[in-house]
């Protein structure tokens, strides 16, 4: 088995929300030499400087200073945290006939809703404490590994209808059970509690809390051959991954780069650690700051500069097949895939595409294309979004997946494999 995909199963299984995905990428930036930089520092660096900038806890920016001039382009692989989940409302407990307790939730992003049934969930985030003043709380990522909800599914016997389409409710049909109380007071709070003693601290001690739902079986691979892998938040995790494996592996080419991982992308990057906001821009200024270079330097870096804005592509469904385009369906393990709407819902053309395709050419692996069936909408991603902040050229591209957005998705070993070469080509041109 292709050791890639096995550390890509830790890395998911290590990552079961944004906050813990970061939590997981600063270990492991860490162990390989890298450190932290804070935004309210004031920065200090020079060629070969390996360091990170996180935001939020959920965003994560890391980069490789090069020792080319101040105005030399940069390479960046861009790719984001968050996935399709549910979060936890406030006052968050309801209690229904016989003492059972279910949690209030809404949705984040756009899940595919069934998939979530009758599996074994638990929950992960942050939680904030109490800390030096009011505006600095401590903050603490929380994790509940063992099984603790289910979304129980309405038997058939009492919906015969069911498997001829079943229209579901955020708020009715979606909410987790959590438990069985013996009395309303112990319901009142139940989760607070819960986290603080999970954090091991006094519940008078914990302010709020950031808290999804995250589906606890690991991920494994599948097929005849193992060729395939089974998990939830391959969209967009694997990329994450991928760009992570390869900034570590380049040597580069003289020109810093970068990973940058958002969030948020899912309810469409409007936040302060989301693509739409000017984080990646401000750090590629200071970064050009830092090494003596001034305004005209900046302009001049962003305009040699190259983006790979990766984010999973759909993959030719076997059942499905009349809902794609006839000449442009990517198929699993068919290697990397460059994503083009005329809509400029992807910021690719014909320019960026061929840049792409020549690395992946250069790293002996195979491209693909993905257009939209003309008579199906699409959505957008990162690299158009970046493109209000920065003027970059670029290609939106990505692994080809099934069951995008399931709470299991499906993705192909050799195309992790591949990308991963791609990306370190790209690193290293």
């Amino acid at each position: 088995m292709n050791s890639h995909v096995n550390d890509l199963k830790a890395f998911l299984d290590a990552s079961p929300v944004n906050f813990l995905a970061v939590d997981e990428l600063r270990r492991r930036l860490d162990a390989a030499g890298f450190s932290e930089l804070r935004a309210c520092d004031a920065w200090q660096l020079k060629p070969g400087d390996c360091r990170y900038v996180c935001v939020n806890g959920s965003a994560l920016f890391a980069f490789v200073v090069g020792d080319a001039p101040a105005h030399a382009g940069v390479r960046i692989i861009a790719a984001h945290s968050d996935s399709p989940c549910f979060r936890v409302k406030p006052n968050c407990e309801m209690l229904c006939d016989g003492g059972i307790v279910k949690l209030n939730t809404e949705v984040y992003g756009g899940p595919i809703l069934y998939t979530w049934f009758d599996r074994p969930l638990s929950l992960a985030g942050r939680a904030v404490l109490r800390g030096a003043d009011m505006l600095h709380p401590a903050v603490r990522t929380v994790r509940f590994e063992r099984p603790m909800l289910v979304i129980p599914h309405l038997a058939i016997h009492f919906n015969r209808s069911v498997n001829e389409g079943n229209s579901l409710s955020a708020q009715k049909d979606m909410l987790p059970v959590l438990g069985r109380v013996e009395n309303e007071d112990e319901a009142r709070g139940m989760l607070h509690r819960l986290v603080a003693r999970q954090l091991g601290v006094e519940a008078s001690e914990l302010l709020d809390f950031d808290l999804s739902l995250y589906t606890v079986e690991g991920a494994a691979t599948v097929g005849l051959h193992d060729e395939f892998i089974c998990s939830g938040r391959i969209d967009d995790l694997s990329m994450v991954h991928a760009a992570l494996v390869s900034l570590l592996a380049s040597h580069g080419s003289g020109a810093t780069r970068v990973m940058a991982v958002f969030d948020n992308e899912e309810t469409g990057s409007g936040t302060k650690q989301g693509a739409a906001s000017p984080v990646l821009a401000q750090i590629l200024r200071r970064i050009c700051s830092a090494l003596g270079g001034g305004e005209e330097d900046f302009y001049r870096s962003v305009a040699d500069s190259f983006m790979v804005s990766a984010d999973n592509a759909h993959g030719v469904h076997p059942n499905y097949t009349e809902k794609y385009d006839p000449t442009n369906h990517p198929v699993l393990g068919g290697g990397p895939v460059i994503k083009i709407n005329a809509r400029c819902k992807y910021m690719t053309d014909a320019d960026s595409a061929a840049v792409f395709a020549s690395v992946c050419e250069s790293a002996g692996v195979p491209v693909q294309y993905f257009v939209n069936h003309s008579d199906v909408a699409g959505g957008s991603t990162l690299g158009n979004i970046l493109t209000s902040q920065l003027p970059l050229r670029g290609v939106d591209m990505g692994a080809a997946v099934w069951g995008m957005h399931s709470a299991r998705e499906t993705a192909s070993v050799a195309d992790h494999d591949m990308t991963i070469r791609a990306f370190t080509a790209f690193y290293d041109c």
